[in-house]
């Protein structure tokens, strides 16, 4: 039988702050990984290391280079990470016309562009140790159907998906795994504001089948589940946690 555990692996959790990077970030921390979260904000990010009894790590992932210099500080503390969850993201949420370039580099810049190059610099360093990674990118339904007043936030989560299939193509024969988790709207602390307005809540409930919205476990489970060895002979895929949101 598979265990579901993850005892022994240390994982970087991109965004670990708050919201469903920092319910990420204690779900894989109870199956026992080793997590180090990340933050761009350097009190936040000592919360965090606290919390699991780990270094600090500030990160921003949209500085290609300061993120690599963070990433082998680390190797050389001997963090030994061998999983990443690229969950930090953004969303801007506007009407395709009203769409502004500023709006749309930020949104990528993050959610794309910084995604894929934390991945190579972390599978950079693996391929160079033998070390058979996994990463696990959080998507989201959006990069699969079109929802209102998203097309930078669609678009990028889009760019996830490919991304996944592509790293996992060129990555997989080193050993390296790559999967997205692509979620329906999730409650968290930053999202109930939105999602207990009635008749927005409404919209979107009646587009999900099992008639809920998520709850940040359920993400969870879909990402321990990628990240170990229960999933070992999967790589490339999008596993949509979304209620059935997508079936149309």
């Amino acid at each position: 039988m598979f265990s579901f555990r993850l005892d022994g692996r240390a994982v970087l959790v991109t965004g670990a702050g708050r919201g469903l990077g920092r319910a990420v970030a204690d779900g894989l921390n109870e199956l026992g990984a080793t997590v180090y979260g990340t933050s761009r904000v350097p009190a936040e990010a000592e919360q965090i290391a606290e919390r699991y009894g780990t270094s600090p790590v500030v990160l921003d992932v949209t500085d290609i280079d300061g993120a690599a210099a963070v990433i082998q500080r680390l190797h050389a503390q001997g963090a030994g990470i061998s999983l990443l969850v690229n969950n930090a993201g953004v969303n801007v949420p506007q009407p395709a016309f009203e769409v502004t370039p500023e709006a749309w580099d930020q949104v990528h810049q993050l959610n794309a562009k910084g995604l894929f190059f934390l991945s190579q610099t972390i599978a950079k360093q693996w391929a160079a140790e033998g070390i058979k990674g996994s990463i696990v990118n959080i998507g989201s339904q959006a990069g699969i159907v079109a929802i209102e007043d998203r097309v930078s936030y669609s678009s990028s989560k889009a760019a996830v998906i490919q991304l996944t299939r592509s790293m996992a193509f060129e990555w997989g024969h080193l050993g390296i795994r790559v999967n997205t988790v692509a979620p329906t709207f999730i409650r968290t602390e930053l999202t109930e504001s939105t999602l207990s307005q009635p008749d927005f809540a409404a919209t979107l409930l009646a587009r999900i089948p099992l008639g809920r919205f998520g709850e940040p476990d359920d993400v969870v489970g879909a990402v321990a589940f990628l990240l170990g060895d229960a999933a070992g002979l999967i790589t490339g895929q999008t596993i949509l946690v979304d209620g059935g949101y997508t079936i149309h």
